[in-house]
């Protein structure tokens, strides 16, 4: 994608498309970057100066380059991970797990797909699997569908660009305006469900965890065989998590 237009910061976009670069070379020496970006070295070197001075870039062991930066990285890492974020989000699921008696986990959304960062498994001898780092389609389940909801549906639009979509059973959504129809749905509900949308006979229920924006947000999810998830069923798993979920202690000051 191009900047155009009378509007476009000819040195913000330098910079911008030097964070870009990042994505794709682990080290950049001033004369590379130059040359990516159609810049003399001196502009070259005043941008990633920039951008090591705000904790995007920083210089490579060899001091010859730069690699990506802590900030960089962080926009980069989806929420959920870490030892802060397993320490505070732990507490919770252990609630959430004795409240509901089903398997719980913690999603965050990566583009257009979600990923389990946290959770814990359920007691019954009949039971969901956990499975940490599992990742898969956001439109295809409660997780992803109730982190799609706290987007707005230009966001939605630019990430799903064309009407048809993925689907991974016969129960998933496979059109955006569909999507767009159950994201309203999910906004004005509060939480979002799935019924063997991700995978069959597997029902899900998920609500808001954590997160003032897209970056940090997480969903609480509780997903258990079909046979033990009636609508009265899920409208008290539903109550239970948002219980749980108000455990999650605040983040702590940088």
């Amino acid at each position: 994608m191009t900047a155009t237009g009378d509007y476009t910061i000819a040195s913000l976009d330098t910079g911008l498309r030097a964070m870009r670069l990042f994505l794709t070379h682990d080290t950049l020496t001033v004369t590379e970057a130059a040359g990516h970006l159609s810049v003399g070295r001196s502009t070259a070197h005043r941008v990633l100066s920039t951008l090591e001075s705000r904790g995007f870039a920083i210089r490579d062991t060899s001091g010859r380059g730069y690699a990506a930066g802590p900030e960089l990285v962080r926009l980069g890492r989806p929420a959920g991970f870490g030892r802060t974020a397993r320490d505070r989000l732990g507490p919770v699921l252990e609630d959430a797990a004795g409240r509901t008696g089903e398997t719980v986990w913690s999603v965050a959304l990566i583009g257009d797909q979600v990923i389990v960062t946290d959770g814990r498994e359920s007691p019954h001898p009949v039971r969901v699997a956990l499975e940490l780092g599992r990742t898969g389609p956001a439109h295809a389940g409660s997780g992803g569908l109730l982190l799609l909801s706290r987007m707005s549906a230009d966001q939605v639009c630019a990430l799903y660009p064309d009407e048809e979509l993925e689907a991974v059973t016969p129960a998933t959504l496979s059109s955006r305006t569909a999507l767009l129809d159950e994201l309203a749905v999910i906004r004005r509900r509060g939480h979002a469900v799935s019924r063997g949308a991700s995978v069959p006979g597997m029902t899900t229920i998920a609500v808001a965890l954590a997160g003032s924006s897209w970056r940090d947000r997480l969903a609480l999810v509780a997903a258990a065989p079909a046979d033990r998830s009636g609508d009265a069923a899920l409208a008290e798993r539903a109550e239970r998590l948002r219980e749980s979920a108000e455990l999650l202690a605040p983040v702590p000051p940088p």
